[in-house]
């Protein structure tokens, strides 16, 4: 066992602790007023670092190394989501209809530890490492959005990382990828506006729901004959809601979805492709629609030689067996805002074993992370900051 090994090890109660302190008391997006407090009082008792609060409910420690170097941020997302949590766990969520069923709580936990560690030895550390504890990942437009358009947090960045648990990882794997890895999410909500009635004369009437359940099986038809096979395009109908008894056919139907994609060619045209099919269906039943087509976080592009640097770190860390080429997903990050004013890249490291029961999905309510993923988690970022802040860091 290396010594960083056998440090990482010696916080392994720490780690925990912490996660689970987190995973009791969540908090959703933009109120996490007792969660940026708890870091702070933690993060206060670490010498050498500067704590201050770029926003309300976010928290910044600034360690400047003894040795000349390049600045690096590390992320972690610290936000719970509206989800009331069905794991019966000593630890489980004291606040009904709030859980963290991300791994956000794992996520601070492991900058915390990499913090603990850096701070011990400031005068080992090249250059200068930011560690944003970063509010409201889970509500758009996000609070890597509000970093970094009001603050001047990136300012004199010159490389950006942070991590995701996966619980379809196995625990401990570390999977990385350059280019489109995460890919912009953004919503749709639909109202079709037709003409009421008796549910015995559909004749007399414009059947909003006949109409929307058109345009939901057409809007597949964007996706199979509109775009390319190889450029990934996801259209989803994951809401639809319309009248109120069995015999009356109603005025309206009210629809709402996702878009994703990666290309932000492809994300230009979505919109225009999308609104051609609904016009049409509408028309042709004559029925009338308005549409609200919301732009989310932007896709998440990994820089080529930053994901390069963490393979090369991955490596090292936890070896060849434990190392994943990592595939992409259409899920979304916030992270992707810091990448529009620094290089840099985002991984995964696994959370997910049968003997923690953690292979849940996230956000579900029995979501739960295998917490030796989090020693995985302090080496590849407390290494990351090291190698990236260091002098060998292609730049």
């Amino acid at each position: 066992m290396t010594a960083i090994q056998e440090k990482v090890a010696g916080l392994r109660e720490q780690l925990v602790a912490w996660r689970r302190h987190l995973h009791m008391h969540p908090e959703v997006g933009f109120h996490e007023y007792e969660t940026s407090a708890y870091i702070e009082a933690e993060l206060q008792q670490m010498p050498g670092l500067t704590v201050t609060r770029p926003t309300a409910t976010s928290v910044l420690a600034v360690l400047k190394g003894g040795q000349p170097g390049r600045t690096v941020l590390l992320r972690a997302d610290i936000d719970a989501l509206p989800i009331h949590e069905e794991n019966n766990f000593e630890f489980a969520s004291t606040r009904p209809g709030v859980m963290h069923a991300c791994g956000h709580d794992g996520h601070t936990a492991i900058l915390l530890g990499v913090a603990k560690l850096l701070s011990e030895h400031p005068q080992d550390v090249p250059g200068e490492v930011r560690m944003i504890f970063q509010h409201a990942e889970e509500i758009g437009p996000g609070g890597a959005e509000e970093l970094v358009m009001n603050t001047d947090l990136m300012s004199g960045v010159d490389v950006v990382t942070g991590l995701h648990l996966n619980s379809q990882l196995p625990a401990g794997v570390v999977a990385v990828k350059p280019g489109a890895f995460m890919a912009a999410p953004d919503m749709i909500e639909l109202t079709i506006r037709g003409k009421g009635g008796h549910g015995a004369h559909p004749e007399e009437t414009v059947d909003p729901i006949a109409v929307g359940a058109q345009v939901v099986t057409n809007l597949q038809h964007v996706v199979s004959r509109h775009v390319a096979a190889q450029d990934a395009l996801v259209v989803s109908i994951t809401r639809f809601a319309s009248g109120t008894t069995h015999n009356v056919i109603p005025d309206t139907a009210e629809l709402m979805g996702t878009v994703r994609t990666f290309d932000p060619a492809l994300r230009e045209r979505a919109p225009q492709l999308i609104e051609r099919v609904i016009k049409g269906v509408c028309e042709a039943h004559g029925a009338t629609y308005d549409l609200r087509y919301e732009l989310g976080y932007r896709p998440l592009i990994n820089t080529d030689w930053v994901a390069a640097q963490l393979k090369a770190i991955a490596l090292d860390v936890v070896g060849a067996e434990q190392f994943r080429e990592a595939r992409p997903t259409m899920g979304g990050e916030d992270f992707s805002a810091y990448l529009e004013k620094a290089p840099g890249a985002y991984f995964n490291v696994g959370s997910g074993s049968d003997e923690a029961d953690s292979r849940w999905p996230h956000h579900h309510p029995r979501f739960t992370i295998d917490e030796a993923s989090l020693e995985a988690g302090v080496r590849m970022l407390h290494a990351a900051a090291l190698r990236l802040t260091g002098p060998d860091a292609q730049l």
